[in-house]
């Protein structure tokens, strides 16, 4: 990037300090975690009559993660802590790896208020830092969410981490990363005009790079129908390895999905890696519509997490779970692939990635 055109972007980061400039990246999500990050879901208005359904997968979600690397959960209060404590017991998760923090939250959406966490094995001091990146409840749709704003530095400050702040809207669930330099993103979400509607595409590339340690960003055009988030990538294509992606298709040709998929799947075929190579695509199905309150909802296979040891992978008691978990199997023969229902906690209009934020390990 131009010196004149980093200057005039990053005026507080001109001489040489952005995460990228000082050697820090943001780790694939199958690298080695510390801990994955959680906020305990509490607003009833984003589970509207089904907030109670969803605390016992959502434990044993935890029960899963707590098998293979500690689990760090923001709770509002003790009397919250208490109330988690109830039902993490109840899952038999390993309460030896489960941590508590007093971070007051508005939301349960921790991919995209969490912090976003860059490692530097090099580095003198700090080998991880955290970039907390603004966030306005997807283009204010749901306010309030300064709570939830202010979450990375509170987690910066508490175990003194040092915190970078890019100054624009980005969450976690609209960047996917291979670990080798390169972010899959959409133009949907992050070229919208409730996020930052000053900055064209090459401007939002240049904050990837220097405050994700990116060397590529390759766009994608579309998201699913029912994201409120306006297209997370999430929902559509996940990396599996430096080069492999399963990415979201619709086979019903009535399915309102269909064409936004294979549109994605076009321009996914016309990418190409840093090193030249085209990108190894394998079609993940779609399950089938997820409808609540004769609303679409956004379900996808796609929004699986990588743990240490594991894929949990939402499921919605639907005769395409077997299939959509034997692809995922496939592509990653190092750890254990867990189906978990998602069929409630999708009325959230998210599931398991968009829940967790992986803390990695340096």
């Amino acid at each position: 990037m131009e010196n004149k055109f980093r200057k005039a972007l990053f005026p507080a980061f001109a001489n040489g300090n952005t995460p990228a400039q000082l050697g820090y990246t943001f780790p694939a999500e199958w690298a080695q975690h510390e801990a994955t990050w959680l906020s305990w879901p509490h607003k009833e208005a984003s589970w509207p009559g089904k907030i109670a359904n969803i605390y016992k997968p959502y434990a044993q979600f935890v029960k899963l993660l707590a098998s293979s690397e500690k689990v760090r959960i923001n709770v509002l209060n003790e009397s919250m802590k208490a109330f988690v404590l109830k039902y993490i017991i109840e899952a038999g998760a390993d309460l030896q790896q489960v941590d508590f923090f007093i971070h007051p939250t508005d939301d349960a959406w921790c991919r995209d208020h969490g912090p976003a966490f860059l490692v530097n094995s090099n580095a003198a001091d700090h080998k991880k830092v955290i970039v907390d990146w603004g966030y306005n409840a997807w283009g204010g749709k749901y306010p309030p969410f300064d709570q939830d704003d202010v979450i990375p530095t509170l987690i910066g400050k508490e175990f003194n981490i040092p915190v970078f702040h890019p100054g624009i809207i980005m969450e976690g669930g609209s960047v996917e990363f291979n670990g080798a330099g390169t972010i899959l993103t959409s133009r949907c979400c992050l070229l919208n005009e409730n996020r930052n509607p000053d900055l064209n595409q090459d401007q939002i590339e240049a904050f990837l790079h220097e405050f994700y340690g990116a060397t590529q960003v390759l766009w994608i055009d579309e998201g699913i129908i029912g994201d409120d988030t306006d297209g997370h990538i999430d929902d559509t294509i996940r990396f599996v390895s430096e080069d492999t992606v399963l990415s979201a298709v619709e086979t019903d040709i009535h399915d309102d999905n269909y064409d936004l998929l294979q549109q994605n799947l076009k321009t996914l075929s016309a990418l190409r890696l840093l090193n030249g190579k085209q990108l190894n695509i394998i079609e993940l199905p779609m399950p089938d519509a997820v409808i609540y309150d004769e609303m679409r909802l956004p379900a996808s296979y796609a929004n699986f997490y990588i743990s240490n040891k594991q894929v949990i992978v939402p499921t919605y008691r639907c005769k395409k779970d077997d299939l959509a978990l034997d692809l995922i199997s496939s592509c990653f023969k190092d750890r254990e692939v867990v189906g978990l229902d998602s069929t409630d906690i999708i009325w959230g209009l998210g599931s398991f990635h968009c829940l967790s934020q992986q803390e990695p390990k340096v």
